[in-house]
């Protein structure tokens, strides 16, 4: 489960990243969905979770939107973000284990795309984690 936090909060958070130029977002009510397929020496069935944010002017405007929150314990070893998308790479280390992160996020308007890569070496072996995050604005701030 650890693992799969990582992965979510490495996809889906908010706060952190400082940006110069607005991104390509439409404010409004946004629906994220992420597909988690892992593969390793474990059998683990697909993961899908859908979650709901509004997503303000103001957020989009502040210095500190972005797709990226350091968690305790992880790195942020590059990012390069700008109006059309995000790109980053960090290390976390928990538990005897790491896992190293590769995110990839395109801001296209009324929708954002992107993918998140984990490489997990824990006691348990070595595991794949690949996430894809499809996010699209539905509406108005409720």
């Amino acid at each position: 489960m650890m693992l799969r936090n990582m992965a979510v909060a490495a996809a889906l958070a908010f706060p952190m990243v400082a940006l110069a130029e607005t991104p390509n977002v439409t404010p409004g009510e946004w629906e994220f969905v992420s597909v988690t397929s892992i593969s390793g020496d474990m059998d683990i069935p697909d993961q899908t979770e859908t979650e709901r944010q509004c997503i303000t002017q103001d957020d989009l405007d502040g210095a500190e939107f972005g797709f990226i929150e350091e968690e305790e314990g992880c790195e942020l070893l590059n990012q390069d973000m700008n109006a059309d998308g995000l790109a980053y790479s960090m290390v976390c280390r928990a538990e005897g284990g790491e896992a190293t992160i590769d995110g990839d996020m395109r801001f296209m308007g009324e929708q954002i795309n992107g993918s998140v890569d984990i490489l997990t070496q824990s006691p348990m072996g070595e595991l794949t984690m690949n996430t894809t995050i499809e996010g699209e604005r539905v509406g108005d701030c409720e």
